[in-house]
């Protein structure tokens, strides 16, 4: 079964930049580990090769379905539009803040 151990979450809650409360990291972590022992006990289940993959358990059928959109090309926004909305530009590139990080091991 997959556990996220204490270090690799309080390493996730890191690089997430997270502010947790005492207790809310032990709270998440539990719950986190819940939704991957779901995911175990769903991906144990044996299923026939005759069973089609589906987006979800509800038969969906096609006379229901909104009509398929045509693909036609759309005039793109000129980029300078776009760049004058930033709050900060460089050669015509967006300016972002530096984003600490570490090699996960």
């Amino acid at each position: 079964m997959n556990q996220i151990d204490p270090q690799t979450f309080a390493h996730l809650v890191e690089l997430a930049a997270l502010e947790l409360k005492a207790g809310e990291g032990d709270y998440l972590r539990k719950e986190l580990n819940h939704q991957l022992q779901a995911i175990d006990e769903l991906t144990a289940i044996p299923l026939d090769d005759s069973v089609e993959i589906a987006a979800h358990g509800v038969p969906y059928p096609l006379e229901h379905s909104a009509p398929l959109r045509k693909d036609e090309p759309q005039t793109l926004i000129d980029p300078t539009t776009i760049l004058e909305q930033a709050p900060e530009t460089e050669e015509r590139y967006l300016v972002v803040p530096d984003i600490p990080h570490t090699t996960l091991e």
